[in-house]
């Protein structure tokens, strides 16, 4: 069988026994990677700016990473949470020191991971005796696919269609101090659910104005500011945290993607009173916290520390968007904007052209994400090089010639 029949058979056989979720996936059969660089079934190679949506970090194939992973599986897989177990409990105290934070729950995924912050603040004030039950989030964010989190999601082309929706969710305008300021001030407000970078939307962050008063008006009021940095967490945007690029201290963060490199695992970390929102039996988790994912987990923050990675990350952060900036000024009358924070970019067209621009950029060998019509968002992994960087430039110079 020739490899260009074999990806034809995946892609065939995909469609046959896969749930039609994703629909129209990119014709691409992936199978390896080294770096920033993917390989095809085909044998063709990318330059890969999505890094499987902000979580491969470290690129792939990174060394430290793989040995300690076959290490890690070789000794414990997993034992469940009936037990403890060594790797768990040293990234538990490694994570809330990094995030400076108090306490921590590990679970599977970004979704999980909000779920549970959502739990966590409905138990404190029910344990309380409190009313507050009603939960405040950005129009055109997005949160993950469960029930409560797609509910939380402030764009109705993911919650509608599972209606009726758990009650108690309402949105905002996105960087409105003054309707924050309004739903922190009833009585019923539990909690605030915030982006301080939007990242499926087309990375749009809030301003440090934003930030720093939805601290101040959450603690003023009683309410929980939970910061959702699933995409923003692990260094992305230029601190190990975004709540730390901002200078603010929610009571809850939530992180995954990145966490593990590509292990799947999610973490809530919280401080303060709000911690007290989870009793035994009121929350749990089969898989979370397995020791091969927080081996794996340990693993990404040694080499964060022996690459100075987040130091390279505002650095190369700063020349990505320069660059990007240069090609918007030379494509003016076909790029609108380009902006960022850290390693989270976005191009904007004024003509509908990013998902052809995607699949251009695709032909040409750089895997890059359409969020929309006019937005293409850019996640590569933490570890791009300057050249690597000059390299889709050259790309992007041609495609749009």
């Amino acid at each position: 069988m020739k490899t260009s029949e074999s990806t034809a058979n995946i892609i065939s056989q995909d469609q046959i026994y896969y749930l039609n979720t994703f629909g129209a996936r990119t014709p691409v059969v992936l199978t390896k990677g080294k770096g920033c660089q993917v390989t095809d079934l085909d044998g063709k190679t990318y330059l890969d700016l999505v890094a499987g949506i902000a979580v491969n970090v470290l690129g792939h194939g990174n060394d430290h990473l793989v040995t300690t992973i076959a290490k890690q599986a070789g000794q414990l897989i997993h034992c469940s949470n009936l037990y403890y177990n060594v790797p768990q409990t040293e990234l538990a105290k490694r994570l809330t020191q990094w995030a400076d934070m108090e306490k921590i729950f590990f679970c599977n995924s970004g979704a999980e991971a909000n779920e549970a912050a959502i739990k966590l603040v409905r138990g404190y004030f029910n344990r309380s005796g409190s009313e507050r039950y009603r939960f405040y989030s950005a129009l055109n964010s997005f949160h993950g696919r469960t029930l409560a989190t797609i509910t939380a999601t402030g764009q109705p082309k993911y919650n509608k269609p599972f209606a009726p929706l758990p009650e108690g969710f309402d949105y905002l305008p996105f960087n409105d101090i003054e309707a924050l300021k309004t739903v922190v001030e009833k009585s019923d407000t539990a909690g605030i659910i915030l982006e301080l970078v939007q990242g499926e939307s087309g990375i749009h962050p809030v301003s440090q104005a934003y930030a720093t008063q939805a601290e101040k008006l959450c603690r003023d009021n009683g309410v929980m500011l939970i910061v959702d940095e699933i995409q923003t967490g692990m260094g992305r945007t230029g601190s190990f945290t975004a709540c730390q690029t901002y200078g603010i201290r929610p009571d809850i963060i939530t992180m995954a993607k990145g966490l593990a490199g590509g292990l799947p695992i999610g973490a809530v970390l919280a401080q303060g009173d709000v911690t007290t929102g989870f009793t035994p039996g009121s929350h749990g988790t089969t898989f979370g916290g397995n020791p091969l994912a927080c081996a794996g987990s340990m693993a990404v923050l040694d080499e964060f520390e022996r690459l100075d990675l987040i130091s390279a990350v505002r650095q190369q952060g700063t020349y990505f968007l320069n660059v990007l900036q240069d090609v918007q000024a030379t494509f003016s009358d076909r790029i609108a904007d380009v902006r960022g924070k850290g390693l989270m970019l976005a191009i904007d067209f004024y003509k509908n052209e990013a998902p052809a621009m995607r699949d251009n950029l695709l032909a040409a060998g750089v895997l890059v994400n359409a969020t929309g019509p006019n937005t293409l968002r850019l996640l590569p992994p933490l570890i791009i090089t300057t050249a690597e960087i000059d390299q889709f430039r050259n790309i992007l110079t041609d495609v749009l010639a």
